[in-house]
C-alpha cells in the first residue's frame, strides 16, 4: 500500500490572507479520504445491497410469476435506480474498468441501439442471454438498467405476471444478476487497501495518477462541475425543450418506469452527499464560507424540486405548473454550476472549464 502523504494543497489562497490554522486543515489526503470514506464507499455499498435485492426479486418473479411479484420487482428496480443515481456521480476509477459504466447504464441511446438489441434478444430468445456470465460479454446495451427497465416496463411486460413469457423473465433475471455482480465488484475495488482509493487519497511524485494535492482535489471538484452539466444539459434538456412544443418526453431517462425525476434528484443528492462528506467547504477562507452553505441549500432545494414532479413525464410536461418546476430545476443547476465552476474554483486557484462533456 502507498505510504500516506503529508502533502498540503498549496494553492493561491495563501495570497488571499489564509491563516496558518486554516492552511493546516487543507490536506488533500484528508479531503479525499473523507470523500471516499464518507460518500464513495457507502454509495457503492448501498448500490450493491439494492442490486442484490433486485436480483432476488427478479428470481422470485421468475419462479412464481404473479402481479404481486412483478410489483415487488418493479419496486426493487426503482430502489436500485435511486441508489445508482447517487453513486453514478463517481464515474471514474473502478466503475470505468471493463466498461462497467456503460454496461450499468447505456444512455443516452440516441439511435435506439440498445432498445433494438433488447427487443431482438427477446424476439430470438437466445439462451446465452439468460446466463449472466455469457450476458456480460454481449453488447453493453443489453446488460444494464436500461435493458432491465424495458423488460419490466416495456411493451409486453405485463406478461411477466403470468407464465406465458418465461424467457423474458429469465433474461431480466440475468440482467439483474449482472448488475449485482458489477455493483459488488466496484464496491470491493473501492475497499481494496492498495487499490484506486489509495492512489486518489495519496497524491505524490511517484503516484501514476495524482502527482500532487491539487490534482487530487481537481478530480473531486471536477465531479461537481461535470455532473451538474450532465444533469442539466444531457439528462434534463434532453427532454425539456425551450418551449413546450419542443419537449421530447420519450427521450427522458427512465421514462417507462417513471423514474426520470427521481434519478435527477438522486444525482443532486449524491453531489450534496459528496460535498458534505469531503468537507471541502471547510477549506474556504472565512469570508467565502457562505459559498459552501449556499451550495448545500441549493442542492437540497434541487432535490426537493425534482421529487415534487412525479408520475409519467409526458403528463408532467403537459402540466404548466409541473413543467415550471422542471425549468426551476434547470435554474438551480445553472446557479450551482456558477458556484462550483467559477466561484469555488477561483477561491481554490483551480482551472475552471475542465468538462468531461466537451466535444459531446
Amino acid at each position: 500500500m502507498l505510504k500516506r502523504s503529508a502533502l498540503v494543497i498549496l494553492l493561491p489562497l495563501a495570497l488571499l490572507g489564509a491563516t496558518p490554522t486554516w492552511a493546516a486543515a487543507v490536506k488533500a489526503t484528508d479531503v479525499i479520504q473523507r470523500a471516499i470514506d464518507g460518500f464513495v464507499r457507502p454509495a457503492y455499498a448501498s448500490l450493491h445491497r439494492r442490486a442484490a435485492g433486485l436480483n432476488k426479486a427478479m428470481h422470485a418473479l421468475c419462479e412464481k410469476p404473479s402481479k404481486g411479484d412483478l410489483d415487488a420487482a418493479r419496486a426493487e428496480f426503482s430502489r436500485t435506480v435511486d441508489a445508482w443515481s447517487s453513486a453514478e456521480i463517481i464515474g471514474f476509477g473502478p466503475i470505468k474498468e471493463n466498461n462497467r459504466l456503460e454496461r450499468m447504464l447505456f444512455w443516452p441511446d440516441r439511435k435506439s441501439i440498445g432498445l433494438k438489441q433488447v427487443q431482438a434478444a427477446l424476439a430470438a430468445q437466445d439462451p446465452s442471454a439468460t446466463d449472466p456470465a455469457q450476458l456480460s460479454g454481449k453488447s453493453v446495451a443489453m446488460q444494464g438498467l436500461g435493458a432491465l427497465e424495458f423488460v419490466l416496463y416495456g411493451d409486453g411486460a405485463d406478461a411477466l405476471a403470468g407464465k406465458n413469457d418465461p424467457y423474458r423473465c429469465a433474461y431480466g433475471a440475468a440482467v439483474a444478476g449482472n448488475i449485482e455482480t458489477m455493483a459488488g465488484d466496484v464496491a470491493d475495488a473501492w475497499n481494496k487497501p492498495d487499490g484506486f482509493a489509495a492512489l486518489w487519497a495519496n497524491p505524490g511524485p511517484q503516484n501514476p495518477l495524482y502527482r500532487d494535492g491539487t490534482e487530487a482535489v481537481t478530480e473531486l471538484v471536477g465531479i461537481f462541475i461535470n455532473e451538474l452539466e450532465m444533469v442539466r444539459d444531457v439528462r434534463l434538456k434532453g427532454f425539456l425543450g425551450d418551449k413546450p412544443e419542443a419537449d421530447k418526453p420519450k427521450q427522458a431517462i427512465y421514462w417507462r418506469s417513471q423514474n426520470t425525476t427521481n434519478s435527477l434528484a438522486g444525482n443532486l443528492a449524491g453531489i450534496d452527499g459528496l460535498f458534505e462528506a469531503s468537507k471541502l467547504g471547510d477549506a474556504l477562507p472565512a469570508d467565502a464560507r457562505w459559498m459552501a452553505e449556499s451550495i448545500h441549500i441549493q442542492l437540497v432545494n434541487g432535490v426537493a424540486t425534482a421529487k415534487s414532479v412525479q408520475g409519467p413525464i409526458d403528463l408532467a410536461l403537459a402540466d404548466p405548473a409541473l413543467r415550471e418546476k422542471l425549468e426551476h430545476f434547470a435554474l438551480i443547476t445553472s446557479s450551482l454550476s456558477t458556484l462550483f465552476g467559477t466561484r469555488l474554483t477561483a477561491e481554490f486557484g483551480l482551472t475552471a472549464g475542465f468538462s468531461s462533456l466537451d466535444g459531446d
